[in-house]
């Protein structure tokens, strides 16, 4: 096989990524924008040693999973890779994804619980847009920096286009210069915006290299005119680092209030530009309520490690004995904190520490728990938090929700040779026509185990 080599493929499989997968010559062929039934003429654009990519040039079959795209930006942006297939197309190969990690990685031949689904658009309360020197927002290109101008993405509410439009107008008139990755000149760098689901308040972050934000009044103003009352805080954000990173870690009110709140799970909970929360408000209720029917929080010592803003923890507090969260970015506690507070919860505490070391000091302190929740990045769990939660806190259930199923079976092995075994997991789609599938998992000390 040589690169530019033509060939017609028959997609018989999916990648992680949402790549189709056909073969020739023998070697696997990877082609983004195809679909499983597709028949695809291909141009092979790199060959390595068992495998290829290639790009698709035009469909000899249309697969029965295709869709019409509405979305200009589709085959151009980084973010959506299923927008030509249906969703019930896109919610099986995400429920696939899971079982097959959990089968081959973990060990465990299982089956998933129905995968947990709402509405495939629209769903997004917070998006970060990038900007050009041309004064349109939009996002990166899929491994890139090249912005590509977007007026209203379907994974948004329309109110942020509308919102993206009167803040680059602004800057236009006014003349504010946009930052140049390159050169690490210019002004204004992001466009930052939250949007509580339930209370419906909005919050605007200009992401800037400065130190205050000119002509902000006329801003001000363009935005109200956009959101009426539902604008809450628009807030400046302080980078000025030669960085790729979005934010920086100061933060100044320039209208309104220094948060807006939102309810989740019947709990309320406060938000600032650097708060930890999830993107779609109601897969996340969907999510929360499992782990909680895993949890079975009455009357429970419960000990949630990486619990970012204390959101699954709070949202069992009132059934729960008591409540101990972990987590080790600090604002982030803080507004844990906060949220325990304007909720009333007194049967809350919250260690602001590595999960590691948290780990370690609570079982110094004689802290035992009946169940055990732990929510931690993409690299999943540390060996070590896992045998000090089966070694020294020594639960009766752990309830895992990971936003990783490799992770997630890698450690379904560890909790496994620790006395803990998988009783059920569901799929949760947090993140419809993305590659990314989340899940929520449930462990349970083995009746045998001499821990």
């Amino acid at each position: 096989m040589q690169k530019n080599e033509e060939f017609v493929l028959d997609i018989v499989d999916v990648t992680a990524d949402g790549s189709g997968v056909g073969k020739a010559d023998g070697m696997a062929v990877f082609v983004p924008l195809t679909a499983v039934g597709d028949r695809a003429r291909v141009k092979i654009l790199k060959v390595k040693k068992t495998y290829a990519y290639g790009k698709l040039l035009s469909l000899v079959k249309l697969s029965k999973a295709r869709i019409d795209n509405a979305c200009p930006s589709f085959n151009q942006c980084g973010g959506c890779v299923y927008r030509h297939i249906s969703y019930e197309a896109e919610k099986a190969i995400k429920e696939n994804k899971v079982y097959e990690n959990i089968k081959r990685i973990g060990g465990v031949d299982m089956k998933p619980q129905p995968i947990l689904a709402g509405m495939p658009d629209r769903y997004r309360n917070k998006a970060q847009y990038p900007l050009s020197q041309e004064y349109s927002a939009g996002f990166y290109a899929f491994h890139s920096h090249r912005i590509i101008p977007c007026e209203d993405c379907l994974l948004q509410p329309q109110i942020f286009g509308e919102i993206t439009q009167a803040v680059t107008a602004w800057a236009k008139k006014n003349d504010i210069s946009i930052y140049n990755e390159q050169t690490h000149t210019g002004f204004l760098r992001h466009i930052y915006i939250r949007k509580a689901e339930k209370t419906n308040e909005i919050m605007v972050c200009l992401v800037i290299n400065g130190d205050f934000l000119p002509e902000s009044d006329s801003l001000t103003a363009s935005l109200l005119a956009v959101c009426g009352d539902s604008l809450k805080s628009l807030q400046i954000n302080i980078n000025k680092q030669d960085t790729n990173v979005i934010l920086g870690d100061k933060c100044k009110t320039v209208y309104g209030e220094d948060y807006i709140t939102d309810i989740l799970c019947g709990v309320k909970i406060r938000l600032s530009p650097l708060s930890f929360y999830q993107v779609n408000h109601t897969m996340a209720e969907k999510l929360y309520e499992k782990a909680r029917e895993y949890a079975k929080p009455d009357g429970k010592n419960i000990i949630d490690l990486y619990c970012g803003a204390g959101t699954i923890g709070l949202s069992m507090a009132k059934e729960a004995k008591s409540i101990i969260g972990v987590e080790i970015i600090p604002e982030a506690i803080e507004d844990a904190k906060h949220n325990a507070q304007i909720n009333g919860i007194k049967n809350a505490r919250f260690i602001c520490a590595d999960a590691t070391d948290a780990a370690s000091q609570l079982a110094k302190e004689g802290i035992t728990a009946d169940t055990v929740i732990v929510d931690p990045p993409r690299k999943g769990c540390s060996a070590e938090v896992i045998e000090t939660i089966a070694h020294e806190f020594k639960p009766e259930t752990v309830v895992y929700v990971s936003c990783d199923s490799a992770t997630l079976a890698r450690d379904i092995k560890i909790f496994s040779e620790n006395g803990y075994n998988l009783v059920e997991y569901t799929p949760c789609d947090l993140f419809p026509r993305t590659s990314h599938v989340e899940c929520v998992a449930l462990l349970c000390r083995t009746s045998h185990s001499s821990i």
